[in-house]
């Protein structure tokens, strides 16, 4: 059983930045790594994910050049590093881990993964 914890999440004004952490309580090495976010009354949206090897990621089309995900190997942590930010960011944000040792990420959806965060909130004024 992997447990997460999230952490980094907070307020920031438009154009700002925030990083985002994701610590897993055992070893991924073998996992998919995902970011969702959820705004009030929204569904769960894909935003970024990474195989743990680092050898793909991918992003949603609305963060593409703005987010990069990257992971520590050494601290089993997963980051997040969000710049230029906007008002439309603002959400709680999911980490999420996939064990089915895939090699690809791509446009991931939430059915995909078995161990999810409590969620961490961040909120972009303008």
């Amino acid at each position: 059983q992997v447990q997460l914890v999230e952490s980094g999440g907070g307020w920031a004004q438009a154009g700002g930045s925030l990083m985002l952490s994701c610590a897993a309580t055992s070893r991924t090495s073998s996992y998919a790594m995902c970011w969702f976010c959820q705004a009030p009354v929204q569904e769960r949206d894909f935003v970024a994910a990474i195989i743990w090897s680092g050898s793909s990621t991918s992003y949603a089309d609305s963060v593409k050049g703005r987010f990069t995900i990257s992971r520590d190997k050494a601290k089993n942590t997963v980051h997040l590093q969000m710049n230029v930010l906007k008002p439309e960011d603002t959400a709680v944000y999911y980490c999420a881990a996939d064990p089915s040792a895939r090699r690809v990420v791509g446009p991931e959806t939430p059915h995909q993964y078995d161990y999810w965060g409590q969620g961490t909130q961040v909120t972009v004024s303008s």
